[in-house]
């Protein structure tokens, strides 16, 4: 169920993210989303006896918060500017290809492992082909190298994020609540308020006229797509490896194709039926070696 949370329900985000957009401005967005998913979290773990006010959660949850969501999004959305979607989302899901280099901690068992590299590499491959024939099309945006650049750290930041989440701020809620993702998303909600005030979008966002469908979309952001799937992610990096989990960059986008097909009326070509075979490949390759693995040492 954590799987299908990180890998369907957080690729349709994609989608809600557009609908919310078409009335909210992308800072004021995310400060809206990460504050009510934060402070709703944060009443039900507070309901359920979790002591959400230690010093030391806090502390590590704000800096995961800071890194693994403002950021992250801040610069996807700052680098959308200067290089198109389907850039944006092929360099995105080189977040898993991150994630596999820097967890020094699992390299022993990640490099032993040629399938699970395999997957890793042919994963990246997949989500190119999916976007490839867009990326072909669109014509040369201005300073493209710095949306890239941008992209990059976006990437970094999400991967040196994680992998934090997992070994010092999931350390810090041993007992398995859920308090540290409610403030890691309303220490991400300070940071979007700072932005959508100094840069005007809540000076300027006239909220009678913002569409319901926006509405709608937020709120399916704030329970589906964070209090729902981002908590299953942060779960799942407890449990599993950050490698495995990390394969969610490459499903998210053949959802997000997927979605586009089935609600916008988008074309899906042969080349991107064939990237979505490979990508499928891949995830198999990175999970099935790992299950291989499990079932000898039990033996």
């Amino acid at each position: 169920m954590a799987y299908f949370l990180v890998y369907v329900v957080w690729g349709s985000t994609y989608f809600f993210i557009g609908v919310a957009l078409q009335g909210l401005p992308p800072f004021l967005l995310g400060a809206l989303r990460f504050s009510a998913a934060g402070l709703l979290l944060l009443a039900v773990c507070a309901l359920r006896g979790e002591r959400v006010l230690r010093a030391g959660l806090v502390r590590r949850s704000a800096v995961s918060g800071l890194v693994l969501l403002f950021v992250d999004m801040a610069v996807v959305m700052l680098a959308q500017r200067y290089v198109s979607s389907s850039l944006v989302a092929i360099v995105a899901s080189s977040t898993a290809v991150w994630i596999m280099l820097l967890d020094v901690p699992a390299w022993r068992t990640t490099f032993r492992n040629p399938a699970a590299v395999a997957g890793i590499l042919l994963g990246f491959v997949g989500v190119a082909m999916l976007y490839v024939e867009q990326l072909g099309a669109s014509a040369s945006a201005a300073h493209g190298e710095r949306g890239v650049a941008l992209l990059v750290c976006g990437c970094l930041s999400w991967a040196v994020g994680t992998l934090y989440t997992k070994y010092r701020s999931c350390a810090a809620e041993a007992s398995g609540g859920f308090a540290g993702s409610a403030w890691q998303m309303l220490t991400a909600s300070g940071a979007f308020w700072v932005c959508a005030i100094a840069g005007g979008d809540v000076q300027e966002t006239d909220f009678a006229s913002v569409p319901r469908r926006a509405w709608l979309a937020l709120a399916y952001l704030v329970v589906c797509g964070s209090i729902m799937a981002y908590t299953a992610y942060v779960w799942l990096l407890r449990v599993r490896p950050a490698t495995e989990v990390a394969t969610h960059a490459y499903v998210n986008p053949v959802v997000a194709v997927a979605i586009g097909a089935g609600l916008g009326g988008e074309t899906v070509t042969a080349v991107q039926l064939c990237g979505l075979v490979v990508i499928l490949l891949s995830v198999a390759l990175v999970r099935l070696r790992r299950g291989q693995l499990r079932l000898r040492r039990r033996g």
